[in-house]
């Protein structure tokens, strides 16, 4: 297995993130559900423009986060920060399969939001302590 593919892997099993937006001196983080596309190296979401967040990123589509467990041992941390731009979307693939992973989505009126990713730097001592995988697109 390449170190991509385990880094893919580890992004479909999860399924929230943590979402950091800013303009100007104002910042703000949020978890939100997420799916991850591969074959565009996107999340997914769903929020309402009118959060804190959403207001930030309708300023400036810049954003960074984190996905990660919360493991006891600091041998087994697996954690992927993640920096992109995000943009509303109104892809109906996107809209299928987020309603799929969250089935709660199909009686949500909130938009979906598309994170293309620029950056991703995964951890995880569980392939040895301190190791690394990066992906840039």
């Amino acid at each position: 297995m390449s170190d991509l593919s385990h880094l893919i892997r580890y992004l479909k099993k999860q399924h929230v993130l943590s979402l950091c937006a800013h303009h100007g001196d104002d910042m703000w983080c949020a978890s939100c559900f997420y799916v991850f596309d591969e074959t565009r190296m996107a999340f997914w979401l769903m929020t309402e423009p009118a959060t804190r967040h959403g207001a930030l990123m309708q300023h400036n589509p810049q954003v960074a986060g984190s996905i990660n467990g919360q493991p006891k041992s600091v041998l087994l941390i697996k954690g992927v920060q993640y920096r992109g731009r995000i943009q509303l979307t109104d892809e109906a693939r996107a809209r299928q399969a987020y309603q799929k992973r969250f089935p709660v989505a199909k009686k949500v009126t909130a938009p979906l939001w598309e994170i293309v990713i620029d950056e991703l730097k995964m951890t995880d001592n569980a392939l040895g302590f301190g190791t690394k995988i990066t992906w840039q697109r």
